[in-house]
Order: C-alpha cells, then sequence, then structure tokens
C-alpha cells in the first residue's frame, strides 16, 4: 500500500517536472490542477497556505511544494520521493544539453521553440496569480497590503530603485507581526470586557 504511494508521488512528480517549463511559479498552476483538484491530496485552501510558506522559505517554490505534498501523504518517504520526481527530469535533461550539446539555444529551431514556451510560462504564471488572488480574503488590510505591494514593485521597476528582496520580507514580516499582534490584543481586550 505505502510503496504503491509512493510510486505515485513519484510519477506524479516526474510527470510535473518534466512537462512545466517556466520554473517554480509556472508549476504551481499544474501542481495545484494535479493535486488539489484530480488527487484531492491537499485541500485549496492548503494550497494557498502551502504557496505562502514555500515561497518565504529557502529553495525553489515548486521542490518546496512537492515536499510538503509528499510529506502530507506518506510521511518522511514521501516528502523524498515527491522531490526527486520534481528534480529528476530537470537534472537529467539539463546534463544531457550540457554535456553533448555545446550550443544548444544557438540551434535555430531550439532558439523558436523557447520563444514559443516563453508566452505558455507567462500565461502560466498568471493564472497562478489569478487563482491564488481570487483565494484571498478581502478586507480593508489585506486590500491595503496588495496594492502597496504593487505599487511599491512598479515604482522598483519604474525607477530603477536597487533593494534586497530580504529587505523587502523583513519588512513585510514585521508589518505582519504588527497587524497581528494588534488584531489578537484588540480581540483580547474585547473577550475580557
Amino acid at each position: 500500500m505505502k510503496s504503491s504511494k509512493l510510486f505515485e508521488l513519484f510519477i506524479t512528480f516526474t510527470k510535473i517536472g518534466l512537462f512545466t517549463f517556466g520554473g517554480g511559479y509556472a508549476m504551481l498552476a499544474i501542481i495545484e490542477n494535479i493535486c488539489v483538484e484530480r488527487k484531492r491530496w491537499i485541500t485549496p485552501d492548503e494550497m494557498a497556505r502551502l504557496t505562502v510558506v514555500a515561497e518565504s522559505t529557502p529553495g525553489p517554490i515548486a521542490i518546496n511544494c512537492a515536499t510538503y505534498i509528499g510529506y502530507r501523504i506518506a510521511g518522511l518517504a514521501g516528502s523524498v520521493f515527491a522531490t526527486l520526481g520534481i528534480v529528476l527530469p530537470s537534472f537529467i535533461i539539463i546534463f544531457s544539453i550540457s554535456r553533448f550539446l555545446d550550443n544548444f539555444l544557438e540551434i535555430e529551431a531550439v532558439a523558436s521553440a523557447f520563444k514559443g514556451i516563453r508566452l505558455a510560462i507567462g500565461v502560466l504564471i498568471f493564472e497562478a496569480a489569478v487563482k491564488m488572488m481570487r483565494k484571498i480574503k478581502r478586507n480593508a488590510v489585506s486590500v491595503t497590503i496588495l496594492a502597496t505591494s504593487f505599487l511599491v514593485m512598479l515604482a522598483a521597476d519604474l525607477f530603477a530603485w536597487n533593494f534586497s528582496s530580504v529587505s523587502l520580507m523583513l519588512v513585510a514580516a514585521f508589518v505582519s507581526l504588527l497587524l497581528f499582534s494588534f488584531k489578537k490584543r484588540s480581540s483580547g481586550g474585547a473577550g475580557q470586557q
């Protein structure tokens, strides 16, 4: 029973790793489609929380998602099999290309194929963003944070501001902690009266 579940995890994440171009954000839509909608391994809420945690922890987001889902389904062995499944296709392909084809991207057919793939990657990332946006609970605080983040990113891009993404994450963590403590204090105070 457990070995069949491990094999299923490995094959599922191997397919995701093999047929998804564009990195982790492009894989999110595929992971959600397979693991939430088809196989029902995790719920949509778990996927939304998983995406946040996987993005804020070290390592590629798709690998972090695979590791969590594997652990959720089959424990430590499941996390190992899911992680290997998502990593091996890319490793084998990149190793083969670097070993046997010196000027791979200079081949005209390959260059043309990658131009088309770039558009598909943009669509996949946009789809993942729209799905995540639909799941966010809308209130004044979340809309303000979303709008502020968007404006800061737009301004940084337009004016070529150079700042560390680590500092941006630390500011976001600080604001979140402030909001959490304020919310806890206000709900705790209401309960005591």
